[in-house]
């Protein structure tokens, strides 16, 4: 299969790495937009910027091309894979929009609302401005070092498409990677974008060292947040309960490998936002994504009392202790309501 990687981010260069490693027999090529780091990744064989110490296979080859010459060197692709930040998506998918490839996308989170709109998930910005593409979205509880190391990882091929869901497995599932289709893209995406509000939520419950009971609670109580807002955009029930609800939320909130739960560590320790954000070198999605959600949730009428802490504390008008306190001493409800 020959498949393109769009991003040499940590993940897009992961996923490349074990979709070149598989021994199916794929022809894999990674992107990068930067020229400097695209030719550095040629003649280096790795990423030395994003995922050092991860060689890559024989197999993988870096695609050196302008953006605008993109749609014509893929269109002999069997996959497209959009592995760039929530916020370059919907130009990625502008630009493809006539691919005759499938193409999926690798983000998770929501698109930063634009002045009088709404933020939007994956598969809404894809009807918006590809409304004819083939496409879905590869998600799931994953670090890109233990990726690209071939350690044991389990993902969610999501799509409407059953060819798509289908060609996402034979292009990924592997000895080492694990990939399980799923036609709730809805569900999928909502839980791999507000898993990373909670995760920082859950880094700020850890570093303020309250236990591992409040650990515990946190994660089971924005479980019950994602679920919330998931059924209410049209998702299955059942979706949270698998790799890309429960699973991905265990891992980002409780891995020391996540961005987003650092964020949480970063900002209980007395740093500002900007600060802690600077401090990762990498993009922390739930930051931005946060105020969507909470957005998208006030519109719905729904209540997300974990989100809209995390937004106060993002935004300043609450100290972590002040945000702790803020969800301890709501009002008692009843768990399934």
């Amino acid at each position: 299969m020959k498949i393109t990687v769009l991003g040499a981010g940590a993940w897009g260069t992961a996923l490349a790495i074990a979709a070149a490693a598989n021994g199916d027999g794929n022809e894999v090529r990674l992107w990068a937009r930067n020229p400097a780091q695209a030719a550095d990744m040629k003649q280096r064989r790795e990423n030395l910027r994003y995922l050092p110490e991860s060689p890559f296979p024989p197999r993988l080859q870096v695609l050196e091309a302008g953006l605008d010459e993109l749609p014509a060197l893929l269109a002999a692709d069997d996959l497209v894979v959009i592995a760039t930040p929530m916020a370059a998506l919907r130009d990625m998918l502008t630009l493809l929009r006539a691919s005759p490839a499938p193409v999926v996308w690798l983000c998770k989170g929501f698109e930063r609302a634009a002045a009088a709109g709404i933020g939007l998930l994956g598969h809404e910005i894809c009807a918006e401005v590809a409304p004819g593409l083939q496409a879905g979205a590869l998600s799931g509880p994953s670090f890109a070092k233990e990726v690209a190391a071939g350690r044991p990882t389990a993902l969610v091929a999501a799509s409407d498409s059953p060819e798509l869901r289908e060609r996402l497995v034979q292009a990924f599932h592997g000895n080492s990677l694990r990939v399980y289709a799923n036609d709730d893209l809805v569900g999928v995406e909502v839980g791999g974008a507000v898993k990373n509000v909670m995760a920082i939520a859950t880094g700020l419950c850890d570093g303020l060292d309250l236990g591992l009971n409040a650990r515990a609670a946190l994660i089971t109580r924005g479980l019950a947040e994602i679920a919330r807002l998931g059924l209410a955009l049209g998702a299955k029930a059942e979706t949270f309960m698998g790799l890309s609800g429960l699973g991905d939320l265990v891992l980002t909130a409780t891995g020391d490998l996540s961005r987003n739960r650092q964020v949480g560590l970063l900002l209980a320790k007395g740093l500002t936002l900007q600060q802690a954000v600077d401090s990762l070198g990498h993009v922390a999605e739930g930051v931005y994504s946060a105020h969507t959600v909470a957005q998208r949730a006030r519109a719905l009428g729904i209540e997300l009392p974990i989100t809209e802490a995390v937004v106060a504390l993002l935004d300043g008008r609450l100290q972590p202790a002040e945000a702790v306190a803020a969800l301890m001493g709501r009002d008692p409800v009843a768990e399934i309501h």
